[in-house]
């Protein structure tokens, strides 16, 4: 190979070793796009469910025996409502960090081909959490449109209620994308995640109900939970839930590093599976 070729080959791998997680966001979108149908429909139409399903069935309910002071001072509606969207972003998180992540590595190795690029392990890490935060976001707006429309988020500052959301999804998908990138074979254990960790954190990450309702020898199930930490982070700033500024602290300071650990744990495993 002349000189010239070898200087051609590095000008050409520039773009790709700068932007490549950007790229590899791309390629998810793309892929997105071809379900988008599906995608807008299940976005707006899941929050009308749940609405309907919670805020208005079963928050009839709630409303007529909790009394004047209803659920931490507010109606059952704007109670769960940050909860309700934190649980989306959650469910979204866990659908695309693991089987997808599987699949790029086994089933249909894009993983693979993308590294065999100038594109890092990291990159490909990056850019499909970039991917994933994008999602959570767009998605948990429609949510929060939605619940708003309907009275479920009174506060100015409940549009923070998304970012929120995102940090949630991120917190509990970025350890999943690290489990996930371990498995070389499928034997059920995402259908594991999905019925020990996913739908039980629903009940007892104080989303449908105070946490403090639960026996206080299940209570910790919460505490470690991120979605009881999205939640009553949601509830802050979707209605102005009276908590103590430490324990806000904490809730933030528990997602970030969550998803900063998780993060670092997937280019540490993606980078073992890529670069042996």
């Amino acid at each position: 190979m002349s000189s010239e070729d070898r200087l051609e080959l590095r000008r050409a791998a520039v773009r790709p070793r700068a932007f490549g997680a950007w790229y590899v966001t791309e390629h998810h979108v793309r892929i997105w796009r071809r379900y988008l149908g599906v995608n807008v429909a299940t976005a707006i139409g899941t929050p009308f469910m749940f609405l309907l399903a919670f805020g208005i069935g079963l928050g009839l309910l709630v409303n007529a025996n909790a009394g004047p002071g209803g659920v931490d001072g507010v109606s059952y509606l704007v109670f769960i409502a940050p909860a309700l969207i934190a649980t989306s972003a959650v469910t979204i998180a866990s659908d695309e960090f693991s089987y997808p992540v599987m699949q790029g590595l086994k089933w249909n190795p894009i993983y693979i081909g993308m590294h065999a690029t100038p594109i890092t392990a990291r990159q490909v890490v990056d850019g499909l959490v970039l991917f994933v935060a994008l999602r959570v976001t767009a998605t948990t707006f429609v949510y929060f449109l939605i619940m708003a429309a309907f009275g479920g988020v009174p506060a100015a500052s409940g549009v923070l209620t998304v970012p929120v959301a995102t940090f949630t999804a991120l917190a509990f998908g970025t350890p999943l994308f690290a489990y996930a990138a371990t498995l070389r074979e499928d034997r059920g254990q995402f259908a594991v995640v999905q019925r020990v960790l996913v739908l039980p954190l629903t009940l007892f990450s104080g989303t449908l109900f105070p946490l403090e309702q639960l026996p206080a020898f299940l209570q910790p199930i919460g505490w470690l939970s991120p979605l009881w930490h999205g939640a009553e982070l949601g509830r802050v700033v979707g209605y102005g839930a009276e908590r103590p500024l430490w324990l806000t602290a904490v809730h933030l300071a528990f997602l970030v590093v969550l998803a900063l650990a998780g993060w670092r744990l997937a280019v540490r495993v993606m980078r073992g599976r890529l670069d042996a």
